[in-house]
């Protein structure tokens, strides 16, 4: 049996379904992630009560309360019941990642391929591949740091692994900078489609391999890009404080580059990255001597793109919103928005992800309808982004769970994100 027949054999059979699920996941699912609100919410994107959910699902209304509440946990064969009256996965409900979303943006089957070519670094030229000439490979990376750029990760995935060993290939016959700096570029790239789609396991792979190209390229300002994000990988990962150390590392490296734009450039960024992840850490003094830092290197700058990355004082203020919005200043973080205005030049992916910091900012405001809005001009901008983004997924969450009955508009938003 095939395994996409195999899926839909097991939600027909219930009781077989119920029997291949792994016990240990299951306890940590309802443990750990909140069964109970993601239940509450998959019922209400159907427009079910609690009533209605309980009579299908052959329980208790005052059982369906009290998983709703937290106070009581399913057994196996209520969480079946459940997902099959809400015409859900027990996976669904216990949180696990929703295989399905990527199937459905046809993204995971692209993920191979990177994998593959981040693999080949260091076995020299591949004799099958005749890479074409130096300028062609150049523009071809450019292009598809572009296409992250407009947020068109489907687009950027399906080409980046060839241009990777073609690109591969071509510098270790040549060994020149240029096609070393070629290589890290993509590197970079690969990591943006991995890190954005939830590889984050390729995605540290791809900056490795991208510090590796660097340090051939004899590039400290790109070799300082990668510690950026290094950085904010640890952000992710809930561990600031490692991430604040990195960064100041990549800035005494970064002092290493040539005088100019690219240096200047990624310094700042860097105390940019420094300040969202001590504001993560709530230090806020640190937070504003970063800030302050970066606005002065962005005020001598000026409004600036290089090395695929927009710097100046637009990126200072935006990320001063984001560091408020992570220290629960949520009015100040208004208050400075107010002042920016993106330029139509930024990148959608750049722009998207400011709304959605907005977004935040207005949720714990008690403006939903605007914080909304928000996100509904970051899916315009960037939709696969916002698709996959868990902070958008959080503000939607807390959208549905403030109404009883959500709004159409809301409940086909999250049924977008797969929520």
């Amino acid at each position: 049996m095939g395994p996409c027949n195999r899926v839909h054999y097991l939600r027909s059979n219930p009781r077989e379904l119920s029997q291949n699920l792994p016990a240990t996941r299951y306890r940590q699912g309802v443990d750990d992630n909140g069964f109970g609100a993601r239940l509450q919410q998959a019922r209400k994107l159907r427009h079910m009560t609690q009533r209605q959910l309980a009579v299908v699902a052959g329980v208790s209304l005052s059982y369906v309360a009290a998983i709703e509440r937290g106070a009581r946990q399913p057994s196996e064969g209520v969480l079946v019941g459940l997902a099959r009256a809400l015409g859900a996965t027990p996976a669904d409900l216990l949180g696990h990642p929703p295989v399905d979303e990527l199937r459905r943006d046809q993204l995971s089957a692209l993920i191979n391929p990177i994998r593959e070519a981040l693999d080949v670094y260091d076995l020299g030229a591949d004799p099958d591949v005749a890479p074409r000439d130096r300028d062609a490979l150049t523009a071809d990376t450019e292009r598809l740091c572009a296409l992250v750029r407009a947020s068109d990760l489907r687009a950027a995935a399906t080409e980046l692994p060839a241009l990777i060993m073609e690109t591969t290939t071509a510098a270790h016959t040549h060994q020149t900078r240029q096609l070393w700096r070629d290589l890290a570029m993509q590197y970079r790239t690969a990591y943006d489609v991995t890190s954005k789609t939830g590889h984050c396991d390729l995605a540290s792979i791809a900056l490795d391999r991208m510090g590796w190209a660097a340090e051939r390229a004899s590039d400290a300002a790109i070799a300082g890009l990668r510690y950026y994000n290094r950085a904010m990988i640890y952000l992710r990962s809930g561990q600031p404080r490692t991430g604040i150390r990195i960064a100041a590392l990549a800035r005494t490296m970064v002092e290493q580059a040539d005088p100019g734009r690219d240096r200047q450039a990624v310094t700042g960024q860097l105390y940019l990255a420094s300040a969202v992840l001590s504001a993560s850490s709530g230090h806020h003094d640190e937070v504003e001597e970063y800030l302050g830092t970066a606005d002065r290197i962005a005020a001598g700058l000026g409004e600036t793109s290089t090395l695929w990355m927009s710097f100046g004082p637009t990126n200072a203020a935006a990320h001063r919103v984001s560091c408020y919005v992570d220290q629960a200043m949520y009015r100040e973080a208004l208050e400075v928005a107010r002042r920016v205005e993106i330029p139509s030049s930024w990148a959608p992916s750049r722009a998207a992800h400011h709304h959605a910091e907005m977004a935040r900012a207005h949720l714990w405001l008690g403006q939903p309808e605007a914080a909304f809005a928000r996100l509904q001009i970051a899916r315009r901008m960037a939709p696969q982004q916002i698709r996959h983004s868990s902070k958008a997924k959080g503000v939607i969450a807390s959208l549905l769970r403030a109404h009883r009955k959500p709004p159409e508009d809301l409940t086909q938003f999250a049924q977008w994100a797969n929520l």
